[in-house]
């Protein structure tokens, strides 16, 4: 990347984002209107102290000769300012902003060209949602184009009693639609990347990364010896039931249920008087129920030997008084009660399973994101919020969500979700001291409950997973700040990840009609050039190959893999690879002869009789001037007739 990358505000995000970029030795401008020359947050990185939306100080910080410009304060109106004035100066360079508008987010980039906006919500959500469902995730992204398009890596240990001890790598990933991107050896050795050898035997505790479909990355960590998910538990119908309708009463405003017990009582006492006395002798239980609602209602009416004492004559008067206002009140307090929903909160007691599920405590941006992403992949999280006016909260049910209005600081309400024997807690409300507080008691619940916490100071995070032991304790910005770093380099990057201390980049690369290095290429030549570990590879036309090592590319095919992002530019430059190797057959066994004669005449250019002369002399040079890609597919070639060769390089 040409330039030094200019950064508008040293946030909490902002400050994550400088350290990512130091880790990836890119040069940095920092443009702040509050931070001191002497932050020890700079790192060494030159500051431009100022207004990052006047354009005096963005031409002082070098935005006019940049690599690209992240912004990155509070302000959605500021930020795009920002980034306007920054397209006056430098029209191509390209402009990533954090955007909390989400409305604005793909208009702005659709209205001013290579203008990326960006919401850490919907970018922390994927990865928290995959954190909950699977333990761990080091990054998320989707390919478009697939059915199956969301993808998950993640790290995998193998357990020391699992199925996958002492037998090798290939046996990891046997039938499974998952890649494995790097190997970490118990014993320091660290294969990354085309680097990793599948026949090296497995060990107790070695790391494996592993990029694939959340089923495929699951089935991995089953066979490396993770535990199994609880599966979704229900109580039976009448318990259920039960807790219904108990939770309906515990629910019920004291004025209602007086009312309603009174009710009760005057139609079970009316009714049997009625049966009991002489003037209601004729009547049957069931009729002089019938009587008295009527004439609570007013509208029952008597004959003249059903009264023919006056002091029924005075009950029926009676009856019908307190039935009037009896009815009148108890339809407004009913009203009343059912129009602010008390009932309906009651009723998601029967949705609450009583194991297995996810609960997420807030319904945040990012807590509303992650029900989101926990719903698209079959889930149904149970969710607890303080607020009943939330904006997030009628959304949320109606995506099917049980969602339970109280604070999720309060063991009670913990214990009504069920958070003890659920499979994952999030906690992702905005304040991080309630966040701490529901993880700590949810660890009083169950002490080997797997708890998510979301953190908006990466600190504090650290801390957290360091002294509490809370593994899976995580900040927002440390989340969200490799995708703003992926930006940088435009839509082509999907997403930034760390492995093994080093950042590495998820790349969807079209091949356009001007990439000469590519157009022609197998892509097990692409990768060795580039150092690429190839993912998925969809061509313009046709079905996806098999194996799509082998395959060779085409104008508008795209290319998927990870790449380190020291490795990043050459690819995207499209810099070519050295023509330095050469392949020598050493071995022809007899039934190869032909064809290798027949390759011959391809590469070399000579006639059938000529091309069979030189089969019979070994060592062949067979090709020179080939790139490491060209040279390693020969060898593939070669391997597969059972020819032997070997690869020189000056």
């Amino acid at each position: 990347m040409k330039g030094p990358i200019v950064l508008c505000g040293l946030g909490r995000m902002g400050s994550r984002i400088l350290e990512t970029l130091r880790e990836a030795n890119l040069p940095v401008v920092v443009v702040d209107n509050a931070c001191r020359p002497n932050d020890p947050r700079l790192g060494g990185a030159r500051l431009v102290s100022g207004d990052c939306r006047r354009r005096e100080v963005l031409e002082a910080a070098g935005v006019a000769d940049c690599g690209g410009v992240l912004i990155l304060t509070n302000d959605d109106l500021l930020n795009v300012t920002t980034a306007l004035t920054v397209r006056a100066i430098h029209p191509d360079v390209n402009i990533v902003v954090r955007m909390f508008n989400h409305s604005l987010i793909s208009r702005l980039g659709a209205a001013v060209h290579n203008v990326f906006a960006l919401s850490t919500s919907l970018l922390t959500a994927p990865i928290v949602a995959l954190t909950a469902l699977t333990g761990q995730a080091l990054g998320a992204f989707r390919l478009e184009g697939l059915a199956a398009d969301q993808r998950q890596i993640a790290e995998v240990v193998i357990q020391p009693g699992c199925e996958l001890r002492g037998r090798p790598l290939a046996s990891a990933f046997l039938h499974k639609d998952a890649l494995p991107l790097a190997h970490l050896r118990a014993d320091g050795t660290e294969q990354l990347l085309l680097e990793v050898d599948l026949e090296t035997p497995l060990a107790a505790g070695d790391q494996l990364v592993v990029c694939g479909e959340p089923r495929a990355v699951a089935e991995v960590m089953a066979a490396a010896g993770e535990p199994e998910p609880p599966h979704l538990r229900w109580a039976g119908w009448l318990r259920r039931f039960w807790r219904m309708t108990w939770g309906t009463i515990a629910q019920i405003d004291r004025p209602v249920l007086i009312c309603t017990l009174v009710l009760i009582a005057v139609l079970l006492g009316s009714t049997l008087l009625l049966h009991s006395t002489k003037a209601g002798g004729r009547l049957s239980y069931g009729e002089a129920l019938l009587r008295t609602v009527g004439v609570m209602a007013t509208v029952g009416q008597f004959h003249e030997d059903d009264f023919d004492t006056e002091w029924m004559r005075f009950y029926i008067g009676f009856l019908r008084i307190a039935g009037a206002a009896l009815t009148a009140v108890f339809t407004a307090i009913i009203t009343n009660y059912l129009l602010r929903a008390r009932l309906r909160g009651a009723l998601e007691v029967r949705r609450i399973p009583d194991g297995g599920h996810i609960v997420v405590c807030g319904l945040s941006p990012v807590g509303f994101r992650v029900v989101e992403e926990l719903v698209q992949a079959g889930q149904r999280p149970v969710v607890i919020e303080v607020s009943a006016d939330n904006r997030f909260v009628t959304t949320a049910r109606r995506l099917g969500a049980a969602v339970i209005i109280g604070d999720m600081t309060v063991g009670p309400v913990l214990r009504q979700a069920h958070a003890g024997t659920a499979r994952a807690v999030v906690a992702a409300t905005n304040h991080d001291l309630v966040n701490i507080e529901t993880a700590l008691l949810v660890r009083e619940l169950n002490r080997m409950q797997r708890v998510v916490l979301l953190l908006s100071d990466p600190q504090l995070a650290k801390v957290v997973r360091e002294s509490v032991n809370i593994r899976l304790a995580v900040s927002q910005p440390g989340l969200a700040a490799p995708a703003f770093v992926a930006g940088l380099y435009g839509q082509r990057v999907l997403s930034v990840f760390s492995m093994s201390d080093r950042l590495f980049a998820v790349i969807d690369l079209i091949v356009q009609p001007q990439d000469a290095v590519l157009i022609g290429q197998t892509v097990r030549a692409v990768a060795v050039d580039y150092r690429l570990a190839p993912i998925a590879v969809l061509p313009a036309r046709g079905p996806a190959p098999d194996p799509p090592l082998a395959a060779r590319l085409d104008v508008g095919d795209r290319l998927a893999g990870v790449i380190a992002l020291s490795d990043l530019d050459n690819l995207l430059q499209r810099r070519p690879a050295p023509q330095n190797c050469t392949v020598e057959a050493t071995a022809v066994p007899q039934p190869a002869r032909p064809w290798l004669a027949g390759l011959l005449r391809t590469l070399r250019g000579v006639g059938q009789e000529e091309a069979e002369k030189m089969v019979g002399r070994l060592p062949l040079r067979l090709a020179a001037g080939l790139t490491r890609g060209q040279a390693q597919e020969l060898l593939a070639q070669l391997a597969r007739e059972r020819v032997a060769a070997r690869l020189t390089s000056a």
